[in-house]
């Protein structure tokens, strides 16, 4: 049951840090765009690079955590 428990929370703190990660990413590359709209390509093709990172960290770290039973 511990163990379970464990997991379950290890799972739940790394979507919610997944959560905050894109969050950020994404308000970031907004205020970027309004104050440079001319660049919005390159930072849209940036901020997809960088939040599929968050979500593979992420999905390594829910994998972790399930395994560690």
């Amino acid at each position: 049951m511990p163990a379970s428990l464990g997991a379950g929370i290890g799972a739940g703190l790394a979507a919610i840090g997944a959560g905050i990660g894109i969050g950020r990413i994404g308000g970031s590359s907004l205020e970027a765009s309004a104050r440079q709209p001319e660049l919005y390509g390159k930072l849209f093709t940036l901020m997809i690079v960088a939040a599929a990172l968050v979500e593979g960290v992420a999905f390594f770290a829910v994998v972790v955590a399930m395994q560690s039973k």
